[in-house]
Order: C-alpha cells, then sequence, then structure tokens
C-alpha cells in the first residue's frame, strides 16, 4: 500500500516539471526527502509495534497527545484525502480524453464512473481494496522496473538515444548538478516531499493486518529502500540518457525516453500507468478516510455516524462522504476558475505535513511514556531517536517555511494557516459541547438508548 501510494503522478509527471527548475539536482533532493522520509516511517514502525490499530497515527496521537491533538490530526488528515481525490477523479477523466475514441464522451462521465467503481470495491470489503491496490501497484512497479533495465542498459553500453551518447557527460555538459544554481534545488523540497505523500498507509493498514508485528517491520524496510531505488535511481539514469533539457513539464519523462528510442504506442501504455496512479491515489483515499473518520468518531471528535461499520467490517459512512466531498469537487473543477482551485487543493499541503509531525510527535511522547514504565519498549525502533526524531520535524518545518515562498498558490496557502486552525478550533468547540451534552444525558438518564 505504501509503495503503490507513494509511487504516483508525483514521479511520473511531476519529475519533468521539476527536472525544468532545478535539473540533475532533483536526485540529490530526493534521496534528502527519502532520508527523513525514513524516519517518518520507523517512527510510526515504533507506534504500530507498540499498538496495530487501523485508526493509524490518530489513535496514536489519541493515546499519547490526547483527545485535542487527535481531532486537529484526523481532520487535517481527513481534509488530505478528500482534496486529493478531487483531484484524482479529475486526472482520471482527463487522461481518458488522450484516446481520440472518447473525445466526445462528457469528462463527468469519466470522472464519476472511476469514483463509482473504486468506491464500491473499498465498500465490499478490505480484501477488494487490498486485491485492487496490489495490481494498482504491480503496474506502476512494472513499468518504473523496466525503464530501470532499459535505461540502466543504455548507460552502460552507450547506445545513442535520439543522438545523445549516455553518460555523466550529459550532467556536466548541461551546467552541472545544479544547473540554475543551489537555490532552485532548495525550494522544490516542498514540491518533491509530498510525492513522498501515502507512506503513512502501511499504518492505517496494520490493524486489519493478520500477523501486524511481524508483517509490518518488512513492510516499512522494504518500501524505504524501494522508493529510494525508484525515485533516485529513476531520475539520475533520465539525467544521464538524455540531457535533463530534454524533458518537458507537460509530459512524463518516462514517455519522453520511450518515444526517443522510437517504440511504438509507448503513449499510451504510459498513459494507462499513469492513470492508474491516479486510481490507486483515489483508491488509497476512500480507504484511509473511512478508518481515520471512525477513529475520530471513536473519540467523540467526529459526528458518531462514522462509527458504523458494514457486515464486511467496512467504515461505510466515511467512505461515502468522501465519495460526497469527491463528486462536488469535481462540479467545483468546472465552476470555479483553475488558480482558484488550485490554492484549494494546495492546502493538502499541509495535511501532509502535519500529518507527517503528529507522527513524529506521538513517537516522541511514546518513549517519554516508556521511560515513566507506562508503556514497554519495542524492538523495531527508530534509528538514532530522539535526535532523529527532532531533526525531522526541523526538517518540516523548514518545508512549511519553502511553501511560503512558493508563490502565489504556497504563500497564500501558508497564509491561510489561521484560517485552517480557526475552523478546527471552532470544530473542537463543537466536540466538546457535543460530549458534554451526552455525558449530562447519560447522568441524568435521560438516553438510555445511548447507554
Amino acid at each position: 500500500m505504501a509503495l503503490g501510494g507513494a509511487i504516483g503522478t508525483g514521479l511520473f509527471l511531476g519529475a519533468g516539471a521539476r527536472l525544468q527548475i532545478a535539473g540533475p539536482a532533483l536526485a540529490v533532493v530526493y534521496l534528502v526527502c527519502g532520508v527523513f522520509a525514513f524516519f517518518i516511517l520507523r517512527a510510526l514502525g515504533e507506534l504500530v509495534m507498540h499498538r496495530p490499530s487501523s485508526g493509524s497515527f490518530v489513535s496514536y496521537t489519541r493515546e499519547f497527545m490526547g483527545e485535542r491533538a487527535s481531532f486537529v490530526a484526523g481532520w487535517m488528515y481527513f481534509l488530505v484525502w478528500a482534496l486529493t481525490g478531487v483531484v484524482d477523479i479529475t486526472a482520471i477523466a482527463i487522461y481518458m480524453k488522450y484516446w481520440s475514441v472518447f473525445s466526445d464522451v462528457p469528462q463527468w462521465i469519466f470522472a464519476l464512473s472511476a469514483l463509482g467503481v473504486v468506491t464500491l470495491m473499498n465498500m465490499v470489503g478490505v480484501k477488494w481494496f487490498g486485491e485492487m491496490e496490489f495490481w494498482f501497484a504491480v503496474i506502476k512497479v512494472a513499468a518504473i522496473s523496466i525503464f530501470l533495465v532499459v535505461g540502466s542498459f543504455f548507460f552502460a553500453t552507450g547506445h545513442e538515444v535520439a543522438g545523445h551518447i549516455p553518460g555523466l557527460h550529459l550532467i556536466s555538459d548541461n551546467g552541472g548538478i545544479f544547473p540554475h544554481g543551489l537555490l532552485p534545488a532548495i525550494i522544490i523540497v516542498q514540491g518533491v516531499i509530498f510525492a513522498y505523500a501515502s507512506i503513512e498507509l502501511v499504518g492505517t493498514a496494520a490493524g486489519e493486518t493478520a500477523d501486524a508485528k511481524s508483517v509490518i517491520p518488512k513492510a516499512i524496510n522494504g518500501v524505504v529502500w524501494r522508493i529510494g531505488l525508484f525515485y533516485v535511481g529513476s531520475v539520475f539514469l533520465l539525467v544521464t540518457v538524455l540531457p535533463w533539457t530534454a524533458y518537458s513539464a507537460n509530459v512524463s519523462p518516462f514517455v519522453t525516453f520511450f518515444e526517443a528510442l522510437g517504440i511504438p504506442g509507448i503513449g499510451s501504455v504510459m498513459n494507462i500507468v499513469v492513470m492508474t496512479a491516479a486510481l490507486s491515489s483515489l483508491n488509497s483515499g476512500l480507504y484511509a478516510t473511512g478508518r481515520v473518520l471512525r477513529s475520530l468518531a471513536m473519540g467523540g471528535s467526529a459526528p458518531k455516524m462514522f462509527k458504523r461499520m458494514s457486515t464486511q467490517g467496512v467504515p461505510y459512512m466515511g467512505i461515502l462522504v468522501t465519495m460526497g466531498i469527491n463528486v462536488f469537487g469535481v462540479l467545483l473543477n468546472f465552476l470555479i476558475p483553475s488558480q482558484l482551485f488550485e490554492l484549494l487543493l494546495n492546502l493538502v499541503s499541509l495535511g501532509i505535513l502535519s500529518t507527517w509531525a503528529f507522527i513524529v510527535l506521538s513517537q516522541i511522547m511514546y518513549r517519554r511514556a516508556v521511560k515513566r514504565g507506562e508503556a514497554d519498549m519495542v524492538s523495531f525502533r527508530m534509528p538514532g531517536a530522539p535526535f532523529t526524531s527532532w531533526l525531522t520535524l526541523g526538517f518540516l518545518l523548514v518545508v512549511l517555511v519553502l511553501l511560503g515562498f512558493d508563490y502565489p498558490n504556497g504563500t497564500y496557502t501558508v497564509l491561510s494557516i489561521p484560517l485552517v486552525a480557526g475552523a478546527l478550533m471552532l470544530g473542537w468547540a463543537k466536540a466538546v459541547r457535543s460530549k458534554t451534552v451526552r455525558s449530562e444525558e447519560i447522568e441524568d438518564g435521560s438516553n438510555h438508548v445511548g447507554v
């Protein structure tokens, strides 16, 4: 799940735009961000080994930081996936237009069809969700693996690619590792870090894994090195088989490479792969929001209707609400100007940063609970903690600052933090009032059904 979620449009499409901004330095940035992604996953691993939970980091935040922190963590994470789902179904509809046979079909039909199929699979049960996510991940990983093999062959043999001899000289001959200087490489950190989003889903699945304490450590360690190989290795090969200037922001760099080899039909193949990445993200989002909303409801931080489970053990109310937001998001995509829509979606970045921060903070508080004798230390530990824990939090703070320099969307997103904080404060106040009312009803015996 984490592997499939992290390898998506951020790599397949986003790498082209970032190569234009930073050149070969993109590989270095992916490596640095990958190190901190490793620390975040290992921090989550400690918590999962302490107590596997399908509520993931939200339930750990409640346990070690209190209900208020859990409220903020859960609703910010819900914001991430609800808004990401809007992007995914819109992207799927756009990808379908690549084939001329579908050019006259209204875009909303593809969007709703994709949403309907993925929602149905999530509602059936976790087994079907896992099966679908497995095949989505297989397609994406297979595509990257084929590129790594083919790219390595051309790099090792020196065969020409579109008139260029592969090799390290393609980096030195085109401005070096930092062709535009160090600043662009630093600025894109805030964009690259979000390419690793979804790695935390391995924790969400822990509560529904047959033998979590045996499987999760292997899954986490496997995900980390594979992501490093795919991201860093792919970018390295991209800039050594063709000049980085050969790639554009609007075309997948992998399509550019294979088209340079003269392989027919590669555009359609890669379009299917990219569409699979969007379907995978949508699939993961529906899965995660259903579980997180139920975890919030169990603590009284969300309406109690989200506690409901189907006979298959699926928290269906949370999934249906997320689906409704996604449908409304498609409508917004057609009605409002694209810049305003992108600003709305940029709020996803705040959710990702807060999610990872809460994971690390919960791990720090867990370690303190261990020192107080209130919890047992697990064998699967975060390397270098607590130093690496605080270092990771500092890195996330730097990313937030860098986000503010990404004008205009990033700047406006950072400036919107007080509005988001205000909305969360109002929501928390309402949740507290609801809890107080329920407690009073229980005490005076006026709500026997509720009891």
